[in-house]
């Protein structure tokens, strides 16, 4: 893919690496894999990755992939981001989980809120914001339009390294009207991560935690009344569209999640097929002829038909991100809510593939002693179980979403 490069005429800070392009990070990430391979068990105990890891990721700029060039990011756009974001999920589930969901609001952020929010929230250099897009708590409006708001948020993945949170809080009806959502984004020193995360059946290590606000004050300028962002029309255009100049800020927010979504469990079933292929080199059929595995015809086919259906996926997500892209590039008017229903349609598609070939290839053969507690697999298969339960992966992706794309393209 061709990133759209900004067009936008302004004095603003380089990034810490102009010359540097989109192949170079994706290889950075690939060069940390053996890395987060082996660290997995402490990364579980802590329940998030290690100072010198995020070090790292700083250092290798994966924190400003998505960040505009105006306020010294890379603008490499939703292509690079998904490539990084597959492959450090490939060496470690809750590693990259925990990047992935820290990093990506930037792209929303960078699309829904104006330049001076922009500019303050950008300019504290890398900007690392959890999220979640469930109302909860209350907002309440100042006198000067600022809001105080008070609630808690729960599986707010990226937590122990933000910088930011990204949530959604209720105001109130007026006479019993139904409460109406407020978007908001708040500064590290207006909310608390609770240590209430690493005790679920995976992912532990995704620093998931939970997140309170007790009367924390947020400015006007950080909020916007009214706005569910998965629900956002960018048909008209949008702040960041205009002032950035590139149209991948004024693509679709839902589908530009669920094709991050996609990325997560791509990521997953390509280090689980690793992890197989490696059992098949190693290891000996069960019952004569005995043979290592590879060259047995079953678990050839069991493989094979594994990593077809993961490379589909990719292949899928690839395209939907070509997409997303090439829809953003058409103009506001090329970014429709049928669109953006479409690729979220995709990306189920492509997560159920991989859940799939893990679930009824790799797992049933990959036999019992793979999946002790400390192997490999066994942690692999338990991050994909908790990605499988994900309340807006396995509930309303393939129910409402699917639903109102058949709903949207019939009128």
């Amino acid at each position: 893919m061709t990133r759209i490069s900004n067009t936008a005429e302004h004095d603003s800070p380089a990034p810490a690496e102009p010359d540097l392009t989109a192949e170079q990070i994706v290889a950075r990430a690939e060069a940390m894999v053996p890395e987060l391979i082996d660290r997995q068990a402490e990364v579980e105990q802590r329940s998030f990755y290690a100072e010198d890891i995020h070090e790292k990721f700083a250092r290798n700029g994966f924190y400003r992939i998505l960040q505009p060039r105006r306020y010294g990011g890379y603008e490499f756009g939703l292509d690079t981001f998904v490539r990084v974001s597959a492959t450090l999920l490939r060496g470690c589930p809750s590693t990259g989980w925990m990047y992935t969901l820290g990093a990506m609001h930037t792209q929303i952020v960078a699309t829904v809120l104006g330049e001076q929010a922009q500019s303050e929230l950008f300019g504290v250099g890398d900007f690392i914001c959890p999220g979640t897009a469930v109302p909860s708590g209350s907002a309440v409006r100042n006198a000067d339009g600022g809001w105080t708001i008070s609630g808690k948020w729960s599986y707010c993945s990226g937590s122990p390294y933000g910088t930011h949170f990204l949530g959604h809080a209720l105001i109130a009806g007026d006479d019993g009207a139904l409460p109406m959502p407020l978007f908001f984004v708040a500064p590290r020193s207006q909310w608390t991560r609770l240590d209430d995360w690493g005790q679920q059946l995976g992912l532990r290590g995704s620093g998931s935690h939970s997140i309170t606000m007790e009367n924390a004050y947020v400015p006007e300028h950080l909020a916007l009344p009214g706005v569910q962002i998965m629900e956002t029309d960018v048909s008209t255009g949008t702040p960041g569209r205009a002032l950035h100049g590139n149209p991948e800020y004024g693509g679709g927010p839902l589908s530009f999640t669920n094709l991050c979504n996609a990325a997560l469990a791509v990521g997953i079933a390509q280090g689980a097929l690793d992890i197989y292929e490696d059992l098949l080199r190693q290891r000996s059929t069960l019952v004569p002829p005995i043979v290592r595995r590879h060259n047995d015809p079953d678990y050839q086919f069991w493989y094979g038909d594994a990593l077809g259906m993961i490379c589909t996926a990719e292949a899928a997500l690839r395209n939907g991100v070509q997409q997303w892209h090439d829809n953003s590039a058409k103009g506001p008017a090329g970014v429709t809510r049928e669109s953006d229903l479409r690729l979220s349609a995709i990306s189920r598609h492509v997560i159920q593939l991989c859940w799939d070939a893990v679930a009824n290839y790799l797992m049933p053969t990959a036999g019992a002693s793979s999946i002790r507690h400390g192997e490999r697999l066994e942690r692999v298969w338990r991050d994909m179980s908790m990605l499988h339960s994900h309340g807006g992966i396995s509930i309303l992706l393939p129910t409402v979403a699917v639903r109102e794309l058949t709903r949207t393209r019939m009128r």
